[in-house]
């Protein structure tokens, strides 16, 4: 392990940092963080495996957000966010150890065998519930994909999608926003993972797939032929969605996760790391 780099500040400042890391949250913040006093030492961290951290996230792991489907080579941008919150914990990359965690299983109650799960697990008040998240570390809006050949292609609107036929991965923000705003006159479809959900549009078993915009500009480039982005369209009510790290209900380690990710975000880390693996996503057109 290694000395935290946010414990080379001087005591006044890291007094100041870790009070306000364990505030409580405002109204209208989209966290819930435990107010208790923490020490954010590396020694001091409550997880699962003393002297290590223990990250989880899915299998396959797509890209952008992970590279080679090897979340511990620290590319792609959760694969490179992880690598700097553990840098900022204290933690070697050796002593970090990745777990596989189904998406639709991670937020179910329940004990936790990982410190925190990063897999663009979108923050939400049923969610909260059963478990802790982090504050954001990515803002992210969902997209629309279809055939090159699809009627829907040239799609200007939701209102569009009326008739169409829409699937997506099960337990995710994107189904929800084909229930609750897209709103077809057919129920959607629903998938296992990303990767069936693609095949059934290849297939044309589906009309289009909704996913978030980066795994969509992944899944268009790399994955099915002849598809494109029909749109991008902010979730619920057009507030972003919000990516968080996912912790275990009233996890000791939540401040300090928060902590690190404030100070990544105050030196342009995030924004750094955003700009390099998702930048193209700002290019689709919006669905009105």
């Amino acid at each position: 392990m290694k000395i935290p780099r946010f414990a080379v500040l001087t005591v006044a400042t890291l007094a100041l940092a870790s009070v306000a890391a364990c505030a409580p949250a405002d109204d209208s913040d989209d966290t819930k963080d435990d107010t208790a006093a923490a020490s954010c030492k590396t020694a001091d961290l409550s997880v699962v495996t003393p002297g290590k951290l223990t990250i989880a996230t899915d299998d396959p792991a797509y890209e952008p957000w992970f590279s080679d489907n090897t979340p511990s080579n620290g590319k792609g941008f959760e694969g490179a966010v992880a690598a700097e919150i553990a840098d900022e914990l204290g933690f070697d990359a050796a002593d970090v150890v990745w777990v596989k965690v189904p998406f639709n299983t991670s937020y179910q109650p329940g004990k936790k065998n990982f410190d925190f799960d990063i897999n663009q697990i979108s923050i939400t008040a049923e969610r909260q519930k059963a478990v802790d998240f982090s504050t954001p570390y990515y803002e992210a809006a969902q997209a629309i994909i279809t055939l090159k050949d699809s009627d829907y292609a040239d799609a200007s609107s939701l209102a569009d999608f009326k008739d169409a036929k829409l699937g997506a991965q099960i337990g995710t923000t994107s189904l929800k926003a084909i229930k609750d705003q897209i709103k077809p006159a057919e129920k959607a479809l629903v998938y296992d993972d990303t990767t069936k959900a693609a095949a059934a549009l290849q297939n044309k078993q589906v009309d289009g797939i909704v996913a978030d915009l980066p795994t969509a500009f992944y899944l268009t480039a790399a994955e099915i032929d002849g598809s494109v982005i029909a749109g991008q369209f902010q979730f619920s009510a057009g507030e972003p969605e919000k990516f968080g790290l996912l912790l275990a209900k009233g996890s000791k380690l939540t401040p300090c996760v928060n902590q690190a990710i404030a100070s990544l975000e105050k030196d342009g880390t995030l924004a750094d790391l955003a700009q390099e693996w998702l930048a193209e996503s700002a290019s689709a057109p919006v669905l009105k």
